[in-house]
């Protein structure tokens, strides 16, 4: 799966000056949002992620995710 997000050159040029690898930052601020929402669960957001348990754990601190969220729709 592919998403693409529209970024005018000027703003997609900022953003990856300021983040080195701009689609991997997105992948994953997508991932552990939708592990947030409860719609992954910690499995497999490692496996989408290639992290092992304790790395995506770290992930989910960075993005200030502190409990497991089993709930899948």
């Amino acid at each position: 799966m592919t998403i693409t997000i529209p970024f005018s050159a000027e703003l997609e040029q900022q953003l990856r000056a300021n983040t080195p690898d701009l689609d991997a930052t997105a992948r994953e601020a997508v991932l552990v949002e939708f592990y947030r929402q409860g719609k992954l669960y910690h499995k497999q957001l490692a496996e989408l992620l290639g992290l092992d348990r304790w790395q995506t754990e770290d992930v989910l601190k960075k993005h200030q995710v502190t409990e497991d969220l089993p709930k899948i729709d």
